[in-house]
């Protein structure tokens, strides 16, 4: 099942939202002509690759140079296909509306890019040798997602049956509970079965959607305490 839309309206445009989703756009369409080796390079430069930072002495030996932490940030807005920035942002218009309905522009942006750092810390604790960068909008994503999970547990998301003109309303605690269940299967299922690392850095999603559960109502503001409306059961919702 695909997320469409859910079902909570928001009260203030979502700038902060909007203009997260152009800026990721907006790199990935500069990158998209350039030449294979050279998107490799603007990804180990400016993507996150755990060694670099564990590792400082093999770093400077093959070429990173000093200490440098705008990876941390940078990291957040490349992604390495269309599928990959289409996915994060789809989910990121969906929820982070809302979430940011709650918290304001500045208080928004900056809880997105604390969950980001937070996301990207577990996934070089859980990793700390790997050479790949680690690139994407998941980790703050899942960030707001947490916050989401608290803020609107009653509201309905609506998802699209693949390959079936269905969809159906499915409440938000039991999406996003499945999707959390999903991320801790995939990161530990390494470990247990001893299968080969993946290409992607589930240990970041969970790190993400636990410091976003953690810490959302530090960011939340109070002259928008009944933003978006809805926050217990609605009495009749309707399936589509």
């Amino acid at each position: 099942m695909i997320p469409y839309r859910d079902t909570i309206p928001c009260i203030h445009p979502p700038w902060v939202t909007s203009s997260l989703i152009v800026v990721n756009f907006a790199v990935f369409l500069v990158c998209l002509p350039l030449d294979e080796r050279v998107i490799s390079h603007i990804q180990n430069l400016f993507g996150l690759v755990p060694a670099r930072y564990y590792f400082p002495r093999w770093a400077e030996a093959v070429g990173y140079g000093p200490f440098d932490p705008a990876p941390f940030i940078t990291s957040m807005f490349l992604h390495g296909s269309a599928l990959h920035l289409i996915t994060n942002m789809w989910m990121l218009w969906i929820f982070g509306d809302n979430v940011e309905d709650r918290m304001g522009a500045v208080r928004f942006l900056s809880f997105y890019l604390a969950c980001g750092l937070a996301a990207s810390a577990c996934q070089i604790y859980a990793n700390p040798t790997a050479t790949a960068p680690i690139i994407g909008a998941s980790g703050a994503l899942a960030g707001v997602m947490g916050a989401y999970f608290f803020l609107y547990p009653y509201a309905r998301i609506v998802v699209w049956v693949l390959f079936m003109p269905i969809f159906i309303q499915v409440p938000a605690v039991s999406f996003l509970g499945a999707w959390v269940i999903f991320q801790l299967y995939k990161a530990t299922s390494g470990l247990v079965f001893h299968t080969e690392p993946t290409d992607v850095a589930w240990w970041g999603h969970l790190g993400g959607i636990l410091f976003g559960m953690a810490s959302y109502r530090w960011f939340l503001s109070r002259l928008r305490k009944t933003g978006g409306g809805i926050t217990s059961s609605p009495k009749s919702p309707r399936d589509l």
